[in-house]
């Protein structure tokens, strides 16, 4: 059974906001780009698309989403400018780098149960100086219920992720400015989560038998309608102050 060949980003990104971020990271002209939890890393390729002078390297433990990143790198002639390297980001050695990027993956950069202050922390010594980073980072649009956590992932809790503000905050306390700061749309996070079970569904259509792949489509259904219009994705531009 195949899975997410209707989504082009593992988050909720539309094509046009990619596309305006690629334009403003790209002027920043950097030449060594890192991509966190990179997945297939379609935004690491678009932003070497749009930087000829850059090398990129995603790192990510994922290796059926490796193994895509590398198929799309050859079919657009970038494969000699980027690697995909199957390794943990936890303390990794690979920066600094004039752009990192870090989008859903805070997780993979800490062991706490609320990673992002000690991720963005990480982030900062990984960036060069006069760099950026672009981080995409969960956030409450509004304080959930105990009704609406009970709904979402296994033991989820008010504290799992902080206020858009709160975040700003952390970013500060971490060492960077934000440049620019945007959140997704309903319609992202609803094209997001309807493409990552599509496949899935339509193949449940045509095997109704199959009773373990039913229940994790409906209890991730459930979930998303615990989270939906609560749960956030911000994503922050950020510049790195001068140490």
């Amino acid at each position: 059974m195949t899975t997410h060949t209707r989504l082009t980003f593992h988050g909720p990104l539309s094509a046009e906001r990619a596309t305006a971020i690629v334009e403003r990271l790209a002027a920043n002209r950097p030449r060594t780009v890192l991509d966190i939890g990179c997945g297939w890393g379609e935004l690491l390729l678009r932003v070497l698309e749009g930087a000829p002078e850059a090398r990129g390297t995603g790192i990510d433990i994922d290796e059926t989403d490796l193994a895509r990143g590398r198929r799309s790198a050859e079919e657009r002639g970038l494969a000699g400018r980027v690697a995909f390297l199957a390794e943990s980001a936890r303390d990794t050695g690979r920066g600094p780098a004039d752009l990192v990027l870090c989008l859903g993956a805070s997780q993979a950069l800490s062991d706490a149960d609320c990673p992002t202050a000690e991720a963005l922390h990480s982030l900062r010594r990984l960036v060069s100086d006069g760099g950026r980073v672009l981080l995409g980072e969960g956030f409450w649009e509004r304080p959930p219920t105990e009704t609406e956590l009970a709904g979402m992932w296994p033991g989820a809790r008010a504290d799992d992720h902080p206020s858009l503000a709160e975040l700003l905050d952390l970013a500060v306390v971490a060492g960077f400015r934000p440049e620019w700061t945007e959140t997704a749309t309903l319609p992202e996070w609803e094209h997001f989560e309807s493409g990552y079970q599509a496949d899935q569904e339509v193949w449940l259509a045509a095997h109704p038998d199959a009773t373990e792949v039913r229940d994790r489509l409906d209890r991730h259904r459930a979930q998303w309608m615990s989270y939906r219009g609560v749960l956030g994705m911000a994503y922050l531009t950020l510049v790195p102050v001068q140490r």
